[in-house]
């Protein structure tokens, strides 16, 4: 099922504030996929993903050589599942940093302090999946 990701049913918000680990798909420089363990934040109000990772991770590397390429962000538990559509970047903006490590340590816990520390940023366009 499809869902509005400005405004998604109450069932999805929750299965997103929940404490869920998510994989990420990015495209290595060779063109074939990348498929990474992360913790994914959602803020629906702008439609934003945030995942904190360090500069020098293949996801980071990957996002950044192809900035706005499309990503894929899974989360699953049992038989819910959703998965959220749209276009990274990366951004090691000190705001965006400190935004993206609040809101990830509301829904998991306070990341380790790192001084290469930075934000994939993604553009919810399609949010998909069985949240209920």
């Amino acid at each position: 099922m499809e869902f509005d990701p400005h405004d998604p049913p109450p069932t999805v918000r929750s299965f997103l504030e929940e404490r869920h680990l998510s994989t990420l798909t990015t495209i290595r420089p060779d063109g074939s996929p990348q498929v990474t363990p992360v913790g994914v934040t959602y803020e629906p109000e702008t439609q934003t993903a945030r995942i904190i990772t360090w500069a020098a991770s293949y996801k980071a590397k990957n996002v950044a050589s192809r900035p706005g390429q499309s990503l894929a962000v899974c989360q699953v538990d049992g038989g819910r599942w959703l998965t959220l559509y749209g276009s990274g970047i990366v951004t090691d903006e000190p705001a965006a940093v400190a935004e993206a490590v609040r809101r990830y340590s509301d829904r998991y816990r306070p990341p380790k302090q790192r001084d290469d520390r930075v934000v994939i940023e993604i553009s919810v366009e399609r949010l998909v999946g069985r949240a209920g």
